[in-house]
């Protein structure tokens, strides 16, 4: 069949396409700026059509002569998540509906509870999936509670809490039941969902074998992480506020995201039903319990081998700009920080060590400084460095990586960040290799920022005196890198 995946630059549409593909469907991908897909190991096998589906006219030729639609989107972490989504949602089903579409196929999260005030998280998982329910296109909804897998914002919420707090004060719904599932078993039913029969047009619980509160859960993976039994002690007074802050600051998820999580982990997700396994057999040997799926995200972490993680979705609302190419692109201001150094290295030495920037070897310089530098976003709600990144050797266009995001990268010369910590401007991080005589080559290093007002300009002027320490620190280290032995 020929399906389209809508967030596919999300954490699980970008392991859903190349699962589709190895099924022999023909994937179509939508996404706002097309080279965020330029680098995936999937690129060429997929066709990938630019559109915002907070702008109906542009979705028109993403849907032409599609069987299978994929609803995989989700603004969580803006303020305005639910009216966004219930946009994207609308258009989607009536440019669904218009096209023929024959089935749409959606992610969502468990029903609130009757008789329970439901979450703005999961009141709008609802809301999204009871709108395409009413398109008139056939629609199945699948509805997952917490997703155990390598980089997933669930995930890394429990691993950071269970790894780095031996003993912990915990709110009472740690007590709540909760069925996780396995990301492996989501993606199972996903690509299962292209044969439904014509007339399935309903939502489906699915859910792994085990049922646990979350303090089990964090026992659990304690367990098979080989850490001690965590002492865990629920308590009254913290609110999901208070929880959510104390999530943003201890795990890399931050505030904007675990706030809305967390409060969706304030009522039971427990499946009612087991329905889909009538239209979709659940996987090969079972549906993966709980301490294998902890293992199985481990080893990738481990091995370096994460496809994808939350962190790599951009919202509408993220900064899109290019780096400017002409200093006075508009008259204004642009104020630059400029390191050249020649490397006694050859460039594909060099590159090695441009390209492994950031997350666990860290930026070659001052790193209290740095630290500091993303303690002090975090206070201020911004993402902060521990976003780390996804792979320590290789980038790809469009992943985080730290408090950067990866703008453009041309293997072996050049490598782009984009700044997406909080700042009166915008900024970016240039670094450039270029082959120079006897086998050496060259570093340029340049970081530009454009100020927003009057808080700009003393925000860079304030900061100006710690650029020799900082940068310059930076392109001397990364050349005395390259040139040690490999």
């Amino acid at each position: 069949m020929r399906c389209l995946v809508t967030g596919a630059t999300g954490y699980i549409g970008g392991r859903l396409t190349p699962l589709l593909l190895a099924d022999g469907h023909t994937v179509r991908c939508l996404a706002r700026k097309a080279v965020r897909l330029r680098d995936v190991p999937w690129a060429s096998a997929a066709e990938i059509v630019e559109g915002d589906l907070s702008r109906p006219e542009t979705l028109a030729a993403a849907f032409a002569d599609v069987d299978v639609a994929y609803f995989l989107v989700h603004s969580l972490g803006r303020s305005d998540f639910e009216a966004v989504d219930r946009t994207a949602a609308t258009n989607f089903a009536a440019a669904a509906r218009a096209a023929g579409v024959r089935r749409i196929v959606y992610l969502g999260g468990p029903l609130p509870a009757t008789d329970a005030v439901p979450s703005p998280h999961l009141r709008s998982r609802a809301e999204v999936g009871r709108i395409l329910l009413g398109s008139g296109v056939p629609t199945a909804v699948l509805r997952a509670a917490v997703i155990i897998g390598s980089g997933s914002a669930s995930f890394e919420m429990l691993r950071y809490l269970t790894e780095r707090l031996p003993a912990m004060i915990t709110p009472r719904w740690v007590r709540n039941r909760i069925q996780p599932i396995a990301v492996r078993d989501v993606l199972s039913y996903l690509v299962g969902c292209t044969a439904l029969p014509e007339e399935v047009n309903r939502g489906f619980d699915i859910g792994g074998p085990d049922v646990l509160t979350f303090r089990e859960m964090m026992q659990r993976y304690a367990r098979v992480a080989g850490l001690r039994r965590r002492i865990i002690v629920p308590v009254r007074v913290l609110t999901p506020s208070l929880s959510s802050h104390w999530v943003g600051l201890i795990t890399p998820v931050p505030n904007k995201i675990a706030r809305p999580l967390v409060e969706s982990l304030i009522q039971e997700a427990v499946a009612d039903e087991h329905d889909i396994a009538r239209y979709v057999p659940d996987p090969p040997g079972g549906l993966t319990g709980f301490d294998d799926a902890v293992a199985l995200a481990l080893t990738k972490v481990r091995d370096a081998q994460v496809e994808t993680r939350w962190s790599n979705a951009s919202g509408p609302d993220a900064p899109a700009e290019p780096l400017p190419t002409d200093p006075v692109w508009s008259g204004g201001t642009a104020y630059t920080d400029v390191r050249e150094r020649t490397v006694d290295a050859p460039p594909a030495a060099l590159w090695r060590v441009v390209e492994g920037v950031g997350g666990e070897h860290g930026w070659y310089s001052f790193p209290l400084a740095w630290s500091i530098r993303g303690w002090l976003d975090r206070l201020v709600g911004g993402v902060g460095l521990r976003r780390g990144r996804r792979d320590p050797h290789r980038l790809q266009v469009g992943e985080a990586l730290d408090f950067w995001r990866v703008e453009e990268i041309v293997p072996g010369e050049l490598l782009r960040l984009r700044a997406e910590m909080r700042l009166p401007g915008r900024a970016w991080l240039e670094m450039r290799v270029l082959p120079a005589d006897d086998g050496r080559s060259r570093y340029l290093q340049r970081a530009v920022f454009l100020p927003r007002g009057l808080p700009g300009h003393a925000y860079w002027k304030s900061v100006a005196p710690f650029h020799a320490v900082v940068f310059g620190g930076m392109a001397r280290n990364i050349a005395r890198n390259a040139e040690q032995p490999r």
